[in-house]
């Protein structure tokens, strides 16, 4: 697996808020994903993206399971490991 250019941040190199947005996805998922960790460089950005995120599997007519193996698959076939 390559290197990322940015190294995600562990939780206790964040901002209190930051890590609490990580520990949350930890409680809700089992896992805190790159992307988030990375973001968490800039935390303000970080809270905009969850917010997008959220709204994006938690609204609409299309199952949340069916949205995040789409997002698994396309992570896949784009080899971005997340």
């Amino acid at each position: 697996m390559a290197m990322p250019r940015i190294r995600p941040l562990n939780p206790d190199e964040t901002t209190p808020e930051a890590r609490e947005t990580l520990e949350g996805f930890m409680r809700a998922r089992g896992n805190m994903p790159n992307m988030f960790r990375t973001m968490a460089l800039r935390p303000e950005i970080m809270q905009t993206a969850v917010a997008h995120m959220q709204a994006i599997f938690n609204t609409g007519t299309v199952e949340k399971r069916l949205k995040e193996m789409l997002a698994v698959r396309v992570s896949q076939i784009n080899d971005c490991h997340y």
